[in-house]
């Protein structure tokens, strides 16, 4: 389904890989400015060089289309309409720019237009124009064309169940909600494409019917007990007897917002992110309080590494909304990965403070806290999600054998061991924990035979796994099985190649074998690959003094065992 929305007609505008040293000043230095900024996702670099660029050249069409691209990527769609309205006067046809103009319009509540000038030239894609003129219906207060053309819209392939889902939200947006119910149940349309959002819809329109049993019915099988704050909102209201708001489409501006939430929605996981974002940025646009285009927005942003972009979306997301959480721990992880890490524990310490009752506020932190070796700390945070979470979910499984590394960092191995367990009872079989359990009783020189055991159903599991890879390697070292070693230490190399302890280890497994100059020669690329990050696992020191000596001589200087192949008398 996905497939069929990926066309945009000046995609390959912006994919070059040229990069060029260039001045801003004059159009040239401005275009090819922009359009670097533009391959690396620097909207906010690339809106200016357009803009600049545009100023000398104002009818150029590929200046045009790509200032479109950066304002409307920003989420700026006031400055792109008057670019994009130059557009369709110089009678240029660009995807972008309709979106833009369509935008324009039902901001403007010019529905009338809207329905005339996507009978004419006003085209995005066929299914979007056909959901947005059947809004566009509504909006002129002519209910019956509108549920013809969801049902004409229904009949393209793929889309029955997202015009399903338009129509029952149609129906319910002027009170029918008999006829939306019906809808869901599939008396007379296809199945509903059942999403989060189409589910709260369904139990909203319950609860407007005076069915709120079957309302909480609904919530159980789709969401399950673990509820986050906006569900169990939700939830307690309706066990309370209470009547939910139908509050996912508010008219047909809505509806049109929900059009172009609906595709990003569906787009998300398959197309490329700046795609996808374009129209979770309409979304946005046509609808301010649509907390989840802009959580949508801010992940896309995230998934693109422009991190300043994601944190501004997140902020956005008000304090009293249910899903204010939910932006934070975004916000925080997005700082994260912009290198703030003092920031982002400041947004997390201070929703314990305002959200500590829910776990996933306090694993959050734990993460952060962990990423920067502050173990103690991490172990707290964890500590207080697990004390919260009394639920035993599967999901659970990541904060035990989170906590669990951080009790191995601290040497506290009992502890560390009884989580990685944990973990392991809760999931089974999960090829991070088996790996890591494994590998530490590798390194610690206990239950080599269970560990093994481990690292080998790990290797099963995630075969492409360099780390994995790596660990069965090595405990097939550490039980003196050299030859069984070699093979799977260089296939890890091969997945890892720059990684410092896999070279390394590769390295101790060649001169285990008698393969003396290949060892050195992998001791060596692991001295120039190590860092900060890695120096405490790959030690420098410690190779460099086995490129002088060898690692028999380091060995018997640590008081190890001498390396001894198994069964060996």
């Amino acid at each position: 389904m996905a497939a069929s929305f990926l066309r945009i007609a000046t995609a390959s505008l912006l994919i070059s890989t040229v990069s060029l040293p260039v001045s801003a000043q004059g159009f040239s230095g401005a275009y090819l400015a922009g359009r670097q900024a533009a391959f690396d996702s620097d909207y906010q670099a690339a809106s200016q060089y357009y803009t600049q660029a545009l100023a000398r050249d104002p009818s150029n069409p590929r200046l045009l289309e790509n200032a479109v691209l950066a304002f409307l990527s920003l989420g700026q769609v006031d400055r792109a309409m008057p670019v994009a309205r130059k557009m369709r006067a110089d009678g240029l046809q660009s995807q972008l720019a309709n979106m833009v103009i369509t935008a324009d319009l039902v901001k403007d509540g010019k529905f009338e237009t809207l329905l005339e000038e996507i009978d004419g030239t006003l085209e995005i894609n066929e299914l979007v124009d056909s959901l947005v003129s059947a809004w566009a219906q509504i909006g002129k207060g002519s209910m019956s064309e509108a549920l013809k053309a969801f049902d004409e819209a229904a009949k393209q392939q793929g889309a029955a169940g997202f015009s399903a889902y338009h129509k029952a939200l149609a129906l319910a947006s002027v009170g029918d909600f008999s006829g939306a119910e019906a809808v869901y149940s599939a008396e007379t349309d296809a199945p509903v494409q059942m999403t989060r959002r189409s589910v709260i819809a369904l139990v909203q329109i319950l609860s407007q019917l005076e069915r709120n049993e079957e309302a909480l019915n609904v919530m159980k099988e789709m969401f399950g007990t673990a509820l986050d704050p906006r569900l169990q909102d939700m939830y307690d209201t309706l066990e309370a007897g209470g009547e939910l708001e139908f509050s996912v489409v508010n008219g047909a501006s809505d509806g049109i917002a929900e059009v172009f939430y609906t595709l990003a929605d569906v787009l998300a996981p398959d197309a490329a992110p700046d795609y996808t974002l374009m129209y979770a940025r309409v979304a946005e646009y046509l609808r301010p309080d649509h907390v989840e285009a802009l959580l949508l927005s801010a992940g896309l942003l995230d998934q693109m590494g422009r991190y300043e972009l994601a944190t501004e979306a997140y902020k956005r997301v008000p304090a009293d909304h249910p899903s204010f959480h939910a932006a934070e721990m975004g916000r925080a992880d997005a700082l994260r990965m912009a290198g703030k890490n003092d920031a982002a524990i400041e947004v997390l310490e201070q929703l314990t403070r305002t959200h500590g009752e829910l776990s996933s506020v306090h694993s959050a932190l734990g993460d952060v806290l962990r990423q920067q070796k502050d173990f103690e700390g991490a172990v707290a945070a964890y500590d207080k999600a697990i004390e919260l979470d009394n639920t035993l979910d599967r999901a659970l499984w990541f904060v035990y054998y989170a906590r669990g590394i951080c009790h191995e960092r601290l040497d506290k191995w009992d502890m560390a061991e009884a989580d990685f367990r944990k973990a392991l009872e809760l999931n089974p079989e999960q090829p991070q924990v088996l790996n890591y359990l494994g590998y530490s009783m590798v390194e610690k020189q206990i239950k080599l035979d269970e560990a093994l055991n481990m690292i080998e159903r790990a290797v099963a599991a995630r075969p492409g796994s360099g780390y994995i890879v790596d660990s069965l390697g090595w405990v097939l070292f550490r039980l003196g099985r050299y030859d069984e070693a070699v093979g799977h230490m260089e296939r890890a190399t091969e997945l890892m190649p720059i990684d410092p302890v896999v070279n390394d280890h590769l390295g101790d497994v060649y001169w285990a074998v008698g393969r003396n100059l290949e060892a050195e020669f992998q001791w060596k690329r692991a001295l120039s690959f190590v860092s900060d990050d890695t120096a405490e696992e790959a030690n420098p020191y410690r190779i460099r003094r086995k490129l002088e000596v060898g690692l028999d001589q380091v060995l018997e200087e640590e008081g190890a065992d001498p390396l001894k192949v198994a069964n060996e008398g």
